[in-house]
């Protein structure tokens, strides 16, 4: 049968990343994309609870390709994708070319991954591929690795509540150094709020930062990334701190 694949992200149906990622996918399967009709990053996994979500078809960046253009959040995309547009469930979703890393606490945040994350939850392996640059995109080396990875997927497939979160160095194919399976790291942004004043004399805020320098292990995300080393992390999303819970059972309250 054939493979039916699934792509979505957060930063829209119209983003570079998105087309390439479907140019690089497009001879593994049946290619389906659901994806928010405008940017969503940092969304998170939010999920639309209290107003209509909206799907339109769309010619997918003029390819003659049906696409779907979501008003929700890169979750609903997913949720409803396989709920009600896909004819069947997905044999694997992926979730990119997003337009900036997420590594570290940035993953919390990201709608990339948190799109991945919901195929993880409706048993779908599940894959989100970042380029780590905000600057001028190449894609070219992070399309033709999504696929091979996409194949070992579709191929081996992930253990179960586990997704990959891929981390792509913005350097030329002969400047990649490897590929490195990786710890999530704690890499993280020193944040500010720039105040500012409307026409209307409002007061707004608008958030910005830059990275915080953090020490970290050689095997962390971060760090590897700055080696010109793709990022692999096998995610999962058992929250629960064991380690703790000797500590913490002997406080009063549960005496």
């Amino acid at each position: 049968m054939t493979k039916l694949i699934l792509l979505s992200n957060d930063d829209g149906i119209w983003a570079g990343g998105l087309k390439a990622l479907y140019d690089g996918v497009k001879d593994l399967g049946d290619v389906w994309v659901v994806a928010p009709d405008t940017e969503r990053s940092a969304t998170g996994h939010a999920i639309t609870l209290s107003t209509p979500i909206r799907v339109k078809e769309i010619d997918f960046h003029n390819k003659g390709i049906t696409g779907y253009a979501c008003s929700g959040t890169p979750a609903d995309c997913v949720k409803i994708a396989v709920d009600a547009i896909l004819p069947r469930k997905p044999d694997i979703l992926i979730s990119g070319i997003n337009h900036g890393a997420n590594l570290g606490v940035n993953v919390l945040y990201s709608g990339t991954v948190s799109a991945a994350t919901e195929g993880m939850l409706l048993n779908v392996p599940s894959i989100a591929v970042s380029l780590a640059t905000f600057k001028k995109a190449d894609y070219s080396y992070a399309q033709k690795l999504s696929a091979i990875i996409a194949e070992n997927v579709i191929k081996n497939g992930l253990p179960g509540e586990t997704l990959l979160n891929v981390n792509i160095p913005p350097v030329p194919e002969d400047k990649i150094a490897g590929i490195k399976i990786t710890k999530h790291g704690r890499s993280t942004f020193k944040e500010h709020f720039d105040r500012r004043v409307d026409p209307r004399n409002r007061v707004y805020y608008w958030l910005s930062g830059t990275e915080a320098e953090i020490q970290e292990d050689s095997d962390r995300d971060g760090e590897v990334i700055k080696q010109n080393f793709v990022s692999v992390t096998p995610i999962h999303y058992n929250l629960t701190d064991e380690s703790n819970f000797d500590k913490i059972g002997k406080w009063s309250l549960f005496n």
